[in-house]
């Protein structure tokens, strides 16, 4: 399913139909790890919450003092490490994602 979700208007591929409002962001978080490095398989209740997702949906931008919008660092599909505290969790369908700003990714990973 197609939507329009870039900054430019443009048709964006992704798998959820939400268009975030200002400077925020919809992260997809990647699974956590199921075993250790030493081959322990972890229980739900000891994994780690990965920092690390994948763009699916970004706003069009912060209102700026002049009323232009401002430009996004980060577009749909990047690859990002955020704030393990950043952002709000929600569920859409059978897949859980986070609702934050731009500011509180760190970085794109290439």
């Amino acid at each position: 399913m197609a939507k329009k979700c870039c900054k430019d208007k443009t048709e964006c591929s992704s798998s959820i139909n939400i268009q975030p409002l200002g400077d925020r962001v919809v992260v997809e978080r990647e699974d956590s790890a199921e075993m250790t490095a030493g081959g322990i398989v972890l229980p739900d209740s000891a994994k780690e919450k990965p920092a690390r997702g994948t763009v699916v949906a970004i706003g069009p931008g912060r209102m700026l003092d002049d009323g232009s919008r401002g430009e996004f660092q980060i577009k749909v599909g990047d690859r990002v490490i955020f704030s393990s505290y950043a952002g709000d969790e929600f569920k859409f369908g059978d897949k859980k994602y986070l609702l934050m700003r731009e500011a509180d990714i760190f970085a794109v990973v290439e």
